[in-house]
């Protein structure tokens, strides 16, 4: 958890210091090993490359390359688009947990 935790952070911090590409390569390369550690290897290499999810993977992974490679704006935007495909199932169930999180249009207030 600590790897993952500190992977974000360094990605936050990235982007908040004007797209830093150094300190947002260190922040990617711990996230994907901080996952990796914590679901394991195995099951990780079985989330990423999953047939219906190939196109998000390689949103997500090319992302990580062009940072990696110096063009950190670019990465960072393909990195949000495949995390976004990666995870929107697990965002669709964890909007259900949270029913304040949902439109207040489709139930009235109770009175």
């Amino acid at each position: 958890m600590g790897l993952t935790g500190f992977g974000v952070f360094f990605l936050f911090f990235g982007m908040i210091l004007f797209f830093d590409k150094a300190l947002l390569a260190i922040g990617n390369i711990l996230f994907v090993a901080g996952l990796s550690f914590v679901i394991g290897l195995e099951r990780t290499f079985k989330f990423f490359f999953q047939r219906h999810k190939m196109k998000a993977t390689g949103f997500f992974l090319g992302g990580v390359f062009v940072v990696l490679i110096g063009w950190p704006i670019v990465g960072v935007v393909l990195e949000v688009y495949g995390f976004f495909l990666l995870f929107r199932g697990f965002l669709k169930i964890s909007l259900n947990l949270y029913p304040f999180l949902k439109s207040s249009r489709s139930q009235p207030l109770p009175r």
